[in-house]
């Protein structure tokens, strides 16, 4: 059976994904054309955000939260949320990173996340983020930027030189990149020109440079490179966040096309189907009658902790949902209540969507013989009896009846006893705001390396359980609640 026109969107999603940046960007685009609007959070939503609406928000460029407004929504009523991050294991380019060794000009990187980091040798590498640059009226914009083709390159040693079959790499200096050779740079330019809008004989007190020059700091042809991709000129460029990533394009594979081979399933996969979950949601099920707020969150930092003003650890989902809880109704300028933001939180429920491990067959023993997840046979739900996923009983009947409904399967996780367990945004999610939470993901091979294993029909059926559980959750909610 060939594979769902759903698994292909999603290569075209993740391709032009290479940074929470562009994850981001990616996902406005779906958005916008399914008629949400944007809002930011340093305004007044109270004579923009209606009910019968569709919104969504970013922050830092790296986060977003979308939301649709039932046209029955009153405050203190329940939100169906789904979960998801958009950050992946990467190296990521120095402060400083210009280096050279024996003829060879090298980047320094830095490590980001837990990452299978000897995946990453022998890989064609592209640069990608963002750049700040100084526009010629003195304002700072961002740009990003996605250098398309392979640039950098970190060369395992030949095995002649080193038997040792454990390779266990030093980060700080064997994960060292080589971008070119000296030799190459010999007659590249040694001064930058002056930036838009500085003038000859200008006061020192304006040319004065906190921090060495980015040309002192970054190799020149590496600058020259970034600024082409950024459509601006090397002199504009004030700062940067970029990482590294690999080129080849993620693609289906397989002998019947039953998996996805890419970079970045943990967790685009998941970031991407909740996006198309709530798009799909609104045609499914329409919010004429809808007493809720369906919505997804998409947090970046996950990988490091989730502590930073746009992670999951910050104010961000419970300052929106503190905003729309009280959203005046009608005429009224007021909340209905003083007590609608408590109200919301208990009446809500957030399911977090983190990917989960497919049983390997080469090491099917590092598995619970009863919960060994198997890919394209559903979304897996993922329980630990010491609260590293926040799935309880309640959640798991809640999620069943979702899937029921959309008729899509599900499976369960749990680790053995003698192995360690991952953790996601739910726990921390659930004690922060003392929301009902359940944990699952689509099943993988390979988690954090550089080349991820999917399957194909798992990003069908997790769409239709997130269009499902949002389009129904407003009904659901009390039916199946323990205080």
């Amino acid at each position: 059976m060939a594979p769902p026109k759903s698994a292909y969107e999603f290569l075209d999603f993740v391709n032009a994904s290479p940074t929470p940046y562009h994850a981001v960007a990616s996902a406005v685009k779906l958005l916008e054309a399914a008629g949400f609007t944007a809002i930011r959070e340093r305004e007044n939503w109270s004579a923009t955000v209606k009910p019968g609406g569709k919104y969504y928000l970013t922050r830092n460029g790296s986060s977003i939260v979308a939301f649709t407004v039932g046209a029955k929504w009153r405050p203190g009523n329940p939100v169906g949320i789904v979960g998801a991050h958009t950050d992946s294991p990467c190296l990521r380019i120095k402060p400083v990173s210009k280096k050279s060794a024996n003829g060879y000009l090298q980047v320094g990187v830095e490590v980001y996340g837990g990452g299978i980091w000897h995946s990453w040798f022998d890989r064609d590498l592209g640069v990608a983020g963002r750049v700040f640059a100084r526009e010629a009226d003195g304002t700072f914009v961002q740009k990003l930027v996605k250098i398309d083709r392979p640039i950098l390159r970190i060369p395992r040693l030949a095995i002649h030189l080193d038997r040792d079959t454990n390779f266990n790499p030093n980060k700080e200096d064997e994960l060292l990149p080589i971008l070119g050779l000296v030799a190459s740079q010999l007659n590249a330019p040694t001064e930058t020109p002056p930036a838009p809008g500085s003038e000859a004989g200008s006061s020192s007190e304006e040319n004065y440079q906190p921090l060495k020059e980015l040309s002192e700091r970054h190799g020149s042809y590496l600058l020259d490179t970034i600024a082409e991709h950024a459509g601006v000129e090397t002199s504009q460029i004030k700062d940067f966040e970029l990482v590294l990533y690999d080129t080849q394009k993620s693609c289906l594979g397989g002998l019947h096309e039953e998996f996805i081979y890419s970079a970045r399933l943990d967790n685009l996969d998941m970031t991407y189907c909740s996006i198309q979950g709530i798009i799909e949601s609104v045609k499914s099920t329409s919010l004429d009658n809808d007493t809720s707020i369906r919505m997804i969150a998409c947090f970046d930092h996950e990988e490091i902790g989730s502590t930073s003003a746009q992670g999951a650890d910050s104010n961000m989902l419970p300052a929106v949902l503190r905003r729309l809880s009280v959203l005046p109704i009608g005429d009224s300028q007021t909340s209905n209540s003083d007590e609608a933001f408590e109200q919301t939180l208990s009446k809500s429920f957030l399911v977090s969507a983190d990917m989960a491990h497919a049983v390997h067959p080469n090491y099917a023993r590092k598995y619970e013989a009863n919960h060994q997840p198997q890919m394209n046979k559903g979304t897996v739900i993922k329980v630990n009896a010491n609260q590293r996923y926040a799935t309880n009983s309640p959640g798991i009947v809640l999620v069943q009846e979702a899937a029921r409904l959309a008729g899509v399967p599900l499976q369960l996780f749990v680790v053995k006893n003698d192995s360690p367990c991952g953790s996601t945004i739910g726990p921390m999610l659930s004690a922060k705001m003392g929301m009902r939470t359940l944990d699952l993901g689509n099943p993988q091979l390979s988690m954090h390396s550089i080349r991820e294993t999917g399957g194909s029909w798992d990003v069908e059926y997790a769409i239709k359980l997130f269009d499902s559980f949002l389009g129904s959750y407003g009904t659901l909610e009390d039916k199946i609640l323990v205080d």
